[in-house]
């Protein structure tokens, strides 16, 4: 799917986006929970674009990101639960809450 994904921070708050057509069509939304640790919120996909992997370049993007910054993400997103629970190769950046 064509589009740019951007990455933005404001205080404690960060967002993964995808821009299509000058619009923003999906986002992923975080919390910063400390220095090295984020809580993924929120994923909305428009319907528009659903059932094209769209979250899981967002979720993608944050991975990379994190893998990069080494950060480690938590999340109460069902999205990103189910993807941590589902697929191995992920879990080196899963932060667990107990």
């Amino acid at each position: 799917m064509p589009g740019k994904i951007t990455h933005s921070e404001a205080g404690d708050r960060g967002v993964f986006a995808l821009e299509q057509g000058g619009r923003q069509v999906a986002e992923m939304t975080y919390q910063r929970l400390g220095e090295a640790r984020i809580l993924v919120d929120h994923t909305h996909v428009d319907p528009a674009v659903r059932g094209h992997g769209v979250a899981r370049q967002l979720l993608d993007a944050a991975v990379a990101w994190a893998r990069q910054t080494n950060t480690k993400i938590s999340a109460s997103c069902s999205y990103v639960v189910v993807q941590f629970a589902r697929d191995a190769s992920l879990r080196d950046v899963q932060d667990k809450i107990d």
